[in-house]
């Protein structure tokens, strides 16, 4: 009989933000009798008795322990029995002290790889490749072995610390398939249309994984802001009420040809549409003069796909690997803010309207080699990326139309086109120390056109050095010095408007890649049957730094400071608990620290990068029952922000400051694996403290304090996942 999954999955707001260009993704939603409901459904499917099993309780099953195979930590699909995985990701997801890291979508052409992970021991195919998506559609039957390994021991550039190495083969046609409704207490809609089904195997020399999925989201606030003005005088009072629905749909397929001879091809598809709805309605109070209602619209939608593939090839001793990527994104945007008057007086208003296509070719080459203990690449990219964007600005008028500004500057087409070459060396250096080299460069030429346009030519070098040392069985130790260049937001060439928060940039032509030297050293210990915990040290030193400067008299735009330096410890544990005589329980730990220092373009005095994050602490609890099949458990985070400045305002806007979510989970409920939990217990809120100058806040006077605090409420959650 098929067998299926259910998880229920708990939230956290900051988790549903949607991450589009000037969009503060928002949402709520009510509970209610709704949510009683869901509830009361889950626990009573919770409560089913499982049938009949044939195999013990996964609850009695020892954690995972890896085992040491060539200098590789090893773990096979038995060692996480305990938590009866269904998926890839089921399993690494489990790996003591190991936290998966996203593929860079925006870096510079395909370049070196990013992100952790390894799929038999090839990067992931794509820029737009999810490793979260990739592992899920890996059904846990198919995983032969996980490795966790040192980047400097794998062929592939540009990797860092240590790598999971999912070994993985098609077996036979099987599915996936995932379903996560999200209700929430307040104001937002419910969200019913998260979901995600894939379908794997092979036929002949071609394996394939077709998927399909929706990654929707709700989110939302609401509750009062106050206005100070005049020393902390109140001026105004607000009521303010949003909500925000996002959908994704997406289609993907990825095919691998093995063949002929040791050939090897791959090719990716894929497609999305994406909507984004958002709605404010703020009733503002004030001391004196008229009160008046503020209704803020946000509606963006488009389409973006990605065509990619890659073929590799004996030749001459070694391997040669053609690369192609064709990816295209419509994105456009509309904006409208309308306020109207109880006095009777005429409405005000603005719309913003913006449509933008980009683009980007990539063609790449890689040729590998051995020669003795010495692995070698050379490879070579060409990258032709540009943005076509035109965007208009209108007013409302005293008899209730929008009329047209000028706004010659928000149009325009950016473009970049982009050579590199690097040579890559790796070698062990003795049986404890392995090294991997890469050098070399990149010539670039930023062309615009339109008002202000202009044509620029660079020349940069690039490359890495990584080391990696396991210095004794269980103490392993990487080093890494990486000379980085940026991608740019071809968007911040252009003028734009944010009406929301009644700010603007006015476009810079002169814009430049951030540079960097970045020093990493990862430290990991592996405690056996207690866990394992990694330590990471970063420091990093940025030539170029994109930040809000200043633009003529009164404008302000990203643009390039000098340089900044920044610090990082980031601190990952693992502890099994079943030592303690809790069976069955680990905890999961992380503690990141990070501090910056960067002259304000403004004022010329040091102060952090505008928005990082200072502190975060994160807290997990897992306890896998013994004698059943239920889980249940925690997680907690807590995270701190920089000031983010621009050159009028100085602010911090966060949600939290604590999140807590419970879940309780019963992996086999008649041959389904089910979960539900609730988040937000300690009522996290969505708050924004910001000063507002009445120019630039060097000589200007504060014009008013703007103090908001929303509630968020409790966040409701579940998932069905199953396979077939």
């Amino acid at each position: 009989m098929p067998a299926f999954v259910i998880h229920a999955t708990v939230l956290g707001e900051q988790d549903t933000r949607v991450g589009l260009r000037g969009i503060e993704g928002r949402l709520m939603l009510r509970v209610g009798s709704i949510g009683a409901l869901c509830l009361g459904a889950s626990l009573l499917a919770l409560s089913v008795p499982a049938a009949a099993q044939t195999v013990p309780a996964t609850g009695d099953a020892p954690p995972p322990v890896a085992t040491p195979v060539n200098g590789k930590k090893v773990f096979t699909p038995a060692d996480f029995a305990r938590f009866a995985p269904r998926s890839a990701l089921d399993m690494l997801g489990q790996v003591p002290g190991f936290r998966i890291q996203g593929t860079d979508s925006g870096s510079r052409g395909l370049g070196q790889a990013t992100g952790n992970i390894l799929l038999n021991g090839k990067r992931l195919s794509g820029k737009s490749a999810d490793p979260v998506d990739a592992l899920q559609s890996i059904p846990a039957e198919n995983v032969t072995r996980i490795e966790i390994v040192d980047a400097a021991e794998v062929d592939v550039p540009g990797l860092t610390g240590q790598v999971a190495n999912v070994i993985y083969e098609a077996k036979k046609l099987s599915g996936q398939f995932g379903y996560q409704p999200q209700f929430r207490a307040h104001y937002a809609d419910p969200l019913l249309t998260r979901f995600d089904v894939s379908v794997s195997g092979a036929s002949g020399p071609v394996e394939y994984t077709l998927s399909l999925k929706n990654d929707g989201s709700r989110s939302s606030a609401g509750g009062p802001t106050l206005i100070e003005r005049g020393g902390n005088t109140l001026f105004e009072t607000r009521d303010d009420v949003w909500r925000g629905n996002f959908d994704q749909p997406q289609v993907s397929a990825q095919f691998k040809l093995d063949g002929p001879g040791s050939s090897v091809g791959n090719l990716n598809l894929l497609g999305r549409h994406f909507r984004y709805r958002y709605d404010e309605r703020s009733a503002r109070d004030r001391v004196s003069g008229p009160d008046l209602l503020r209704r803020t619209s946000i509606r963006q939608k488009g389409e973006n796909y990605e065509i990619g593939g890659d073929y590799e090839v004996a030749l001459l001793g070694g391997r040669l690997k053609f690369i192609g990527l064709n990816r295209s994104s419509d994105e456009p945007f509309f904006q409208e803010v309308r306020t109207a008057f109880d006095d009777g007086s005429a409405d005000s208003g603005n719309r913003f309207v913006q449509d933008g296509r980009s683009k980007e070719l990539i063609g790449r080459a890689e040729y590998r080699w051995k020669m003795g203990r010495t692995d070698l690449q050379l490879s070579g990219e060409a990258a032709f990326n540009s943005l076509d964007s035109a965007s208009r600005l209108y007013a409302l008028n005293a008899a209730g139309d929008y009329e047209e500004l000028l706004f010659p500057f928000g149009s325009g087409k950016v473009s970049e086109d982009r050579y590199e070459g690097l040579l890559t060396i790796g070698r062990p250096l003795s049986s404890k120390v392995t090294a991997q080299l890469v050098v070399g460069a990149e010539r670039s030429t930023i062309i615009q056109e339109g008002p202000a346009g202009k044509e620029r030519t660079f020349l940069r070098p690039k490359g890495s050095l990584n080391i990696a040392a396991q210095l004794t069985p269980r103490y392993n130790l990487n080093f890494k010095i990486i000379r980085r260049v940026g991608q740019l937001d071809f968007g911040d060439f252009l003028a734009r408007v944010f009406l929301d928060n009644e700010n603007a940039n006015a476009g810079n032509p002169d814009l430049v890649p951030t540079q960097q030297w970045r020093f990493e050293l990862e430290q990991a210990r592996d405690l056996g049957r207690w866990g394992k915990t990694r330590l990471n040290l970063v420091a990093s030193f940025a030539e170029d730094l994109i930040d809000i400067v200043p633009v003529g008299e009164d404008g302000e735009t990203p643009g390039n400071i000098d340089k900044g330096r920044a610090f990082s410890i980031d601190w990952n544990s693992t502890i099994q608990l079943d030592p303690l005589g809790l069976k069955g329980a680990k905890v999961d730990f992380r503690a990141l620290a990070q501090t910056s220092r960067v002259r304000d373009p403004l004022t010329g005095r040091n102060r952090l990068y505008s928005g990082q994050t200072v502190r975060l602490l994160e807290l997990g609890f897992r306890h896998d029952i013994p004698r059943s099949d239920w889980a249940y458990g925690f997680n907690a985070n807590y995270s701190r922000d920089a000031l983010a400045y621009r050159l009028t305002e100085v602010g911090r806007q966060y949600e939290g400051p604590v999140w807590l979510s419970l879940f309780v989970e019963n992996k086999d409920v008649a041959g389904l694996t089910m979960r539900a939990g609730i988040n937000n217990i300690l009522n996290a809120r969505s708050r924004w403290d910001r000063t507002v100058y009445a120019g630039r806040r060097n000589v200007a006077p504060i014009d008013f304090v703007e103090t908001r605090d929303r509630l968020i409420g409790p966040i409701l959650s579940f998932s069905a996942r199953g396979t077939f």
